[in-house]
């Protein structure tokens, strides 16, 4: 599932209401806001009736959290690709920073915005579930990239931490930068960062 504004058509059949539902709200929670974005927006955009949302999802929230998920998910995808690619621990780290680009680098709507779920966190209360997610997804990222440091770093989980810490941090950085600026050149540039830093290890 992916926020393209590209809409897939099946030659077949129609995809089933929940994808469709998914899809529509990948779209619009991204280039509007999960605030700005109603239920009929979502409903119309999907081609469903209104009761067709409540038969898959128990509300609103209960979609945003879906989405939240599906965009963890197709990052995970985005990563596993990548991470096939690599030949060593070096590049396992890196593989997360690629898939941040390759995020960045799909066709939305209305341009690039940064990370989806942190844009969806932003607007959403203290304490709602859907914030929980966006962190798991964060420290999940976090934790990957450890655990290629600790292949890189046997002797030193001190250092491994701190290093950890530091990359997912210059990451973030680089992707609330480059949502800013509508394009992923940070990201590139973050990825060139990182790379020097781990040549120096």
């Amino acid at each position: 599932m992916s926020e393209t504004g590209t809409r897939t058509t099946d030659p077949g059949r129609r995809r089933p209401a929940r994808e469709r539902l998914l899809a529509a709200a990948a779209r619009r929670f991204y280039a509007d806001g999960v605030t700005a974005t109603g239920i009929d927006t979502i409903t119309t955009e999907a081609g469903v009736a209104k009761m067709s949302l409540y038969n898959n999802f128990s509300s609103k929230s209960d979609l945003v959290r879906a989405y939240l998920d599906a965009r963890h998910e197709e990052w995970i995808a985005l990563y596993t690709s990548r991470l096939e690619q690599a030949q060593n621990p070096r590049d396992g780290v890196l593989a997360a920073f690629d898939a941040y680009a390759d995020h960045a680098a799909f066709a939305y709507e209305r341009g690039f915005r940064g990370c989806g779920l942190l844009n969806a966190a932003a607007e959403l209360p203290a304490g709602d579930e859907g914030r929980s997610v966006v962190r798991r997804h964060k420290e999940q990222v976090e934790r990957l990239i450890a655990g290629h440091l600790e292949e890189l770093l046997p002797e030193r989980p001190e250092d491994v931490r701190t290093m950890a810490e530091h990359l997912s941090f210059l990451l973030e950085g680089a992707m609330a930068r480059a949502g800013l600026e509508g394009d992923g050149s940070r990201l590139r540039h973050a990825r060139a960062m990182a790379a020097a830093l781990l040549d120096r290890l």
